[in-house]
């Protein structure tokens, strides 16, 4: 009974590798600097109805910051154009919630992953299994790796039926569907989003490959 116990455990702590390092990623990308990194690029493509530059980065920290803190929906609600229209429509708002909504999800999976890292720490302080515990490590690493790989190939060769993919995965309906001229596109167009999902697989990738380098390292020579 003690040897599945300790199976299970191994493999949690390989299955929380990925989530911990796809959350960190996440909430990186979520920082003000993402958004300034993206909108300064060359390639970004200027809004076709009337924002500013700066009018623009503005509204889009305030999304972004929605998103990331305990504000409410009156925050974006609120938020007026000149002629006194609301700059968020209904149904971007309601996606603007169901957003965080998602985000709020991941940082749970995050912490209880990051939790069953810890567990197995103190379980291999506790039993003197370090290296059975770094092999875990070292699995949940390429684990990442592969995972995220194909994502990555697949943001690649086919961004817009991965983005679609996604969408129908997270958001019920068709409530994550915008015109051309509502705020949210006009802020985040598809350029922004192929970028960050190319950077979340970059990132998370690289994350997980460099996790299984260092502790495949300190492997060498154990049982």
């Amino acid at each position: 009974m003690r040897a599945w116990l300790e199976k299970i455990l191994l493999w949690l702590v390989s299955l929380s590798i990925p989530f911990v390092l796809i959350v960190g990623v996440v909430r990186l990308l979520l920082t003000p600097a993402f958004v300034q990194f993206e909108y300064h690029l060359p390639h970004f493509p200027p809004d076709q109805y009337g924002f500013s530059a700066v009018e623009r980065l503005a509204y889009a920290q305030l999304a972004r910051r929605y998103l990331v803190t305990d504000a409410g929906l009156e925050v974006l609600g609120d938020l007026r154009f000149e002629d006194g229209s609301a700059l968020f429509n209904a149904r971007e708002l309601r996606h603007m919630e169901d957003v965080k909504e998602v985000i709020r999800g991941a940082c749970i999976a995050g912490v209880v992953s990051a939790s069953l890292l810890i567990l197995g720490v103190v379980w291999a302080w506790a039993t003197d299994q370090w290296g059975k515990l770094r092999m875990s490590i070292v699995r949940g690493g390429w684990l990442t790796v592969l995972l995220l790989g194909a994502t990555l190939f697949l943001a690649v060769v086919g961004f817009r039926a991965l983005f679609v993919v996604f969408h129908k995965i997270f958001f019920e309906g068709e409530t994550w569907i915008f015109r051309y001229s509502d705020t949210l596109i006009r802020l985040f167009p598809m350029r922004f989003w192929r970028d960050a999902f190319l950077a979340f697989g970059v990132l998370t990738a690289g994350s997980g490959c460099l996790v299984a380098l260092l502790f495949r390292e300190r492997t060498s020579g154990s049982e």
